[in-house]
């Protein structure tokens, strides 16, 4: 028999047992070698004439329900961003306000170039990203509760019929969960995966997960052209961004990644409650590297716009005129089919490499905003609708990893091609995403 009847041959006999058992040949193997194992352990072993049904094991019934599982899943996810952004919105107000009131303090500083720099440069660009502190914290808060609290464990469990659907592990969740903190944490948890191919997969699509240095583009433009529905935008684009992973997936896996995917086996933690020490610590942890990212790289970047948005000296700070405008500008015609073909949003974009929090930084030092808001000043400075502002926050959630990101992609995989290979197709796929989303709103919105 050749490779080709062979390969027939498997092919009818999965689809011969879909059609008896109603469910994929790996689950009804394993369901057929954990049954075999109960029936010896029930041999063997003496237990009470009734065995006492735990709160656990009522929990489990529902949270571990093939059919209500992610749904469940999901409902957690869209009430935590609810409870992030009601409970942060005043405390970023305050911070905000803060902040306004040194920039104003700094402007009035001699010699006029420094309080330029410190009023309309420093505290604005990285008081801007320091705003969002209470709705970063906040996540990390609640995604501390659902790992300690032992769910975390159990959505994976949940998931792995879809992601082996799609041909990953289902060890593949949690580092894509992860990637709600920081894409690289997530994409070094991947170690955990032995299959080779599933790991790479993997490492390939968790940029696409909304990491909190994203958070703050949604939070401002939410915020400015969503007010009334904040909390459903954020998620929506968290959600979007775990579909386009799971379909990048797919994609990989029946391409330059084919091949079996690894059986899924973990034992489950008991529910626990969380500690308030344990949860403080682990929202500090992954929230200090946000602090720490302001303080360097996005003190950095704002010094660098600042300058570029100066020069060459005598024009007006950042005009288009400015180097800073020139640079935006060249890239500025790339993004008229996304909506947002202004070069102040083609140079937040490109800022946004070095930390998508300098995303908003660099809008921040460009518009020097004060009393409106920021995310006001910008619609009505560039007449950007919610359509537009939407899209914009599409392609932030896509396009090219952070170089922090970008350098760990490269550590894991040790290959420059499957690092190029990250970024050239979160590029192409992103600028798609922003520009269907655009194109199709304007049918019905004109």
């Amino acid at each position: 028999m050749g490779k080709r009847e062979v390969l027939q041959a498997k092919d009818k006999s999965l689809s011969h047992l879909r059609t008896i058992y109603g469910d994929e040949a790996e689950t009804v193997i394993a369901d057929g070698r954990y049954g075999f194992i109960s029936s010896l352990i029930k041999e063997t072993l003496k237990k009470p004439a009734v065995e006492e049904v735990t709160l656990s094991d009522r929990v489990d019934r529902v949270l571990l329900n093939r059919i209500v599982g992610i749904p469940i899943f999901l409902v957690i996810l869209y009430g935590i961003f609810q409870f992030v952004f009601t409970l942060s919105e005043p405390l970023m107000d305050r911070i905000d306000a803060g902040f306004d009131w040194l920039a104003d303090q700094a402007i009035g500083i001699s010699p006029q170039w420094l309080g330029s720099l410190l009023g309309d440069g420093v505290i604005t660009g990285v008081g801007t990203v320091l705003t969002f502190i209470p709705p970063i914290f906040l996540l990390f808060m609640a995604i501390a509760v659902l790992e300690d609290s032992g769910y975390m464990a159990r959505a994976a469990f949940v998931a792995d019929r879809v992601m082996h659907s799609i041909g990953l592990h289902g060890r593949s969740f949690i580092p894509m969960v992860l990637g709600f903190g920081c894409n690289v944490p997530a994409i070094m948890a991947t170690r955990t995966i032995d299959n080779t191919r599933d790991r790479l997969a993997t490492i390939l699509i968790n940029p696409l997960m909304s990491c909190g240095g994203r958070l703050p583009i949604y939070a401002l433009f939410a915020a400015a052209f969503f007010a009334a529905h904040e909390g459903i935008v954020v998620f929506s684009f968290y959600l979007i961004g775990m579909v386009l992973a799971l379909a990048v997936a797919f994609l990989l896996r029946k391409s330059v990644l084919s091949g079996p995917s690894a059986h899924f086996v973990m034992e489950l933690p008991s529910y626990r409650l969380p500690t308030l020490k344990g949860t403080i610590i682990h929202m500090w942890e992954r929230g200090r590297e946000f602090l720490i990212r302001a303080g360097t790289i996005i003190f950095g970047a704002v010094v660098l716009i600042w300058f570029l948005g100066s020069m060459p000296w005598g024009v007006e700070y950042g005009s288009e005129e400015s180097w800073i405008g020139h640079i935006g500008g060249v890239f500025a015609p790339i993004f008229e089919p996304c909506g947002f073909g202004d070069w102040q949003a083609a140079t937040a974009l490109i800022f946004g490499f070095l930390a998508k929090e300098a995303v908003v930084g660099t809008f921040g030092v460009l518009f020097a905003a004060e009393e409106e808001g920021l995310g006001t000043v910008i619609g009505a400075q560039l007449g950007w609708t919610p359509l537009v502002a939407y899209a914009f926050m599409a392609f932030s959630l896509v396009y090219v990893p952070c170089a922090a990101t970008v350098a760990m992609i490269r550590r894991e995989t040790k290959s420059w091609k499957w690092t190029g290979f990250a970024i050239g197709y979160s590029l192409v796929l992103g600028w798609l995403v922003a520009t269907l989303i655009y194109q199709i709103g304007r049918l019905f919105v004109g």
